[in-house]
């Protein structure tokens, strides 16, 4: 027999356990970045990811800087004007919510790494027309542009696939120039890092 003190004690402990299963269930469905850090017990700026093993650090500097190196790697292998400004186009994909590979896959199919870039315009953005004062200003026009955050062209971009981005803007001229910058994209994605320690041993 459970007396009245022990019932409470008992009743209590199965709605804890109660609750704790639902908040676990909970969590498991719910997207990492939804989760806040601090509550997870993690350093700003870093994800987790692993087994009950194994556990790796990975942070968002290194993921920003491994999709930069591979940018740069991209335009270096070709010796373009474009090597160098791998970070600003990762950083303007992530400040616009577009996908970092779309910039320098536009700048590769438009003026070869801005190697026939016109006014420092290295992505034929306005036709050519339009001038900038480094490839810095120009990445940071396209990516407001492409991401929707222009007024003017928001009814062509915002809330578009990639896919459709590229139509409007210049699939309507080229049929096929949505495919061939999504394949200039997986190039950039997949292109190889070379280290300094593998280029020593060369």
């Amino acid at each position: 027999m459970i007396r009245f003190g022990e019932r409470n004690s008992y009743t209590m402990t199965n709605t804890i356990k109660k609750i704790g299963y639902k908040l676990s269930m909970s969590l498991a469905f719910m997207p990492l970045f939804a989760i806040p850090t601090t509550e997870m017990g993690i350093t700003s700026n870093s994800i987790l990811k692993g087994n009950d093993k194994t556990e790796v650090a990975i942070s968002i500097e290194d993921i920003r800087q491994d999709r930069a190196d591979k940018i740069d790697a991209y335009y270096g292998k070709h010796d373009l004007p474009l090597e160098g400004q791998g970070m600003n186009m990762v950083l303007a994909a992530e400040k616009y919510g577009i996908d970092w590979r779309l910039i320098p896959a536009i700048g590769m199919r438009e003026t070869t790494g801005g190697k026939f870039a016109c006014y420092n315009n290295p992505f034929g953005w306005g036709s050519c027309k339009i001038k900038f004062n480094s490839f810095g200003e120009a990445i940071e026009m396209l990516a407001k542009n492409l991401g929707g955050a222009n007024p003017r062209t928001a009814s062509y971009y915002a809330g578009k696939t990639t896919a459709e981005k590229l139509y409007y803007y210049n699939g309507t001229v080229v049929a096929s120039y949505p495919k061939e910058v999504m394949a200039i994209m997986d190039k950039v994605g997949n292109t190889k890092v070379v280290s300094n320690t593998e280029l020593a041993v060369k």
